[in-house]
């Protein structure tokens, strides 16, 4: 029998595949007790405060409107409560589930590309891992319901191909160090340019499709691919490099639904609105909510189920992982199934049907314009309430050693989202076409590119493709649609778009942070060169009064 030798970094250099499956197959042998242990992760407990905390202030803000404003049936409004609480559970688990599974996969992964030093194989796996990641983000399944004149399938794999691309592209720009700044306004101007040549009312369905592929199964993936990839580096720019993965990944999908755009017209079909269940009793709530969650789990197990295959593949390959790591990876993919199924459920069921009944009320009323303000503070709350935001944002006050906190970027990332759900109520509401906003706004963000530090460049584009999350497309897109068809607007022109709105705004509100940032560094230099100068001159002063001391 094959032993495996784990060296210092929890490899092993064994080579024989029969070790490895021998290992795992022990795993369910495991005494009980530690199972239990890591079931009842105190963690867990965390993370779910976390949850709450962020699902608190924009539920409280939907009551609210929905007592004061426009008036929702009990029903309706018991089914919001409970797809909250759903939301909070689901999103602690997920949480927690990433971190323990996601992220060290994907820097296992990473670190591994950056070893083997073979270009060939790095490519060929990163377009595997993002098409294979892609197809498994609810995010993109959304979306593909939404617009019906594209089969189904067929925007899932485009899309799918597309994050595949360039991901790859971003492990070349990694291993031979260009310029992330470079490389985005060069793909952006390409984007732009070619944004002219497609049918109108395919843009916002394109620029929407950037924003949602990114989502709670591709970001933490991703990102910790990006840290592995730069930690074996171990060069000053290491840290700049971890970021930026997700920037790049969010352009392909772009690129690859414009090419679509020659071949479908979404404006030749219409967009079915999410109806609210009819709920008379508890017993009519636990039977709708019991109803819809085979269905997520189902769905959520098919889009898993390829993510665990490339684990056990690599493990067998690789040898990366101890037994201990191997059962703490298998548990945090448990944990990551039942908080997507939970949180999907909650959304879907319980947000968005409110969502689109309340923009429908609020742009039937004559106070219509108040869209933009409420739009505006649903948006910044609504951010706080996206898990991979939270993973974003830990990974950002990981990698800069707390430069930049977690609490920081939570509040540049509100302020960022409320602008763009205002601009996006303010588009439905006199018909501005999409491009209008978004290629300025993309023109200003290449801009500040090449004003601030580097690490913020790949921070910023990596939040705006974080910040348009599952949140985004099932309770912000209906509220959009469900005002928009109140005002007998076009649907795919004037309430699509809202993604991809909230996917620019981060990126400049994060690179003003940057700017900030950098201005205060600089003030600290110059207060230390002055705190220097002062204490060789007091240096000097002593030195010479012990001089004169000895001569006497």
């Amino acid at each position: 029998m094959a032993v495996c030798c784990w060296t210092t970094d929890g490899q092993c250099i064994s080579l024989f595949p029969a070790a490895c499956c021998n290992e795992m197959i022990q795993l369910l042998d495991a005494p009980r007790n530690q199972v239990i242990d890591i079931l009842m992760n105190p963690k867990l407990k965390e993370k779910t405060r976390e949850s709450l905390t962020a699902v608190l202030p924009i539920t409280g803000i939907v009551l609210l409107i929905s007592m004061i404003l426009v008036p929702v049936e009990l029903g309706a409004a018991v089914m919001f409560l409970t797809g909250a609480v759903m939301l909070v559970i689901g999103m602690g688990f997920f949480q927690l589930g990433a971190e323990m599974a996601m992220t060290p996969l994907g820097e296992g992964i990473g670190a591994q590309i950056s070893k083997t030093g073979n270009i060939i194989f790095s490519v060929v796996l990163g377009f595997v891992m993002g098409l294979i990641i892609t197809i498994a983000e609810p995010d993109l399944q959304v979306l593909a319901e939404q617009v019906p004149s594209v089969p189904n399938m067929t925007l899932i794999i485009t899309v799918a191909a597309g994050v595949g691309i360039f991901l790859a592209l971003s492990i070349v720009r990694i291993l031979f160090r260009i310029n992330l700044s470079a490389m985005l306004v060069v793909l952006y101007i390409f984007m732009i340019g070619f944004s002219f040549f497609i049918p109108q009312d395919f843009m916002a369905i394109a620029f929407d499709s950037g924003g949602v592929t990114t989502g709670p199964m591709t970001v933490p993936f991703i990102m910790a691919m990006g840290v592995g990839l730069a930690s074996v580096r171990g060069d000053k720019n290491a840290a700049d490099d971890s970021f930026g993965l997700v920037a790049l990944s969010s352009i392909g999908p772009i690129l690859a639904v414009m090419v679509l755009g020659f071949f479908f017209h979404p404006s030749e079909t219409e967009y079915s609105s999410a109806a609210i269940a009819n709920v008379n009793t508890t017993r009519d709530v636990v039977r709708v909510f019991g109803q819809s969650i085979p269905r997520y789990a189902k769905e959520v197990l098919v889009s898993l189920l390829p993510v665990a295959g490339v684990f056990v593949l690599f493990q067998l390959i690789c040898r990366r992982y101890k037994s201990r790591q191997i059962r703490r990876v298998i548990i945090g993919f448990l944990y990551t199934y039942v908080g997507l199924v939970l949180f999907l459920c909650g959304v879907n069921v319980g947000f968005a049907p409110v969502g689109s009944v309340l923009g429908r009320a609020l742009a039937s009323e004559s106070w219509k314009w108040l869209l933009i303000p409420l739009g505006m503070i649903i948006g910044y709350y609504i951010v706080k309430a996206e898990p991979a935001i939270q993973v974003l944002n830990h990974q950002v006050e990981s990698v800069t050693n707390g430069a930049v906190s977690a609490s920081l970027m939570n509040r540049c990332l509100q302020a960022g989202v409320a602008v763009s759900v205002g601009l996006a109520m303010l588009r439905i509401l006199t018909g501005i076409p999409v491009s209008c906003i978004v290629i300025p706004g993309y023109i200003a963000a290449l801009l500040l590119s090449r004003m601030v530090p580097p690490m913020f460049v790949g921070i910023a584009f990596d939040s705006g493709g974080v910040a348009s999350g599952p949140m985004t497309t099932t309770f912000l897109l209906p509220l959009s649609i469900g005002a928009c068809e109140a005002l007998g607007g076009n649907v795919m022109t004037d309430a699509f778009g809202v993604v991809a709105l909230v996917a620019l705004t981060p990126l400049i509100a994060v690179q003003l942070m940057g700017l900030r940032y950098q201005w205060k560094m600089k003030q600290a230099d110059a207060l230390l060169e002055k705190s220097a100068v002062f204490l060789d001159g007091a240096d000097e002063i002593v030195e010479f009064e012990e001089d004169d001391g000895d001569e006497e």
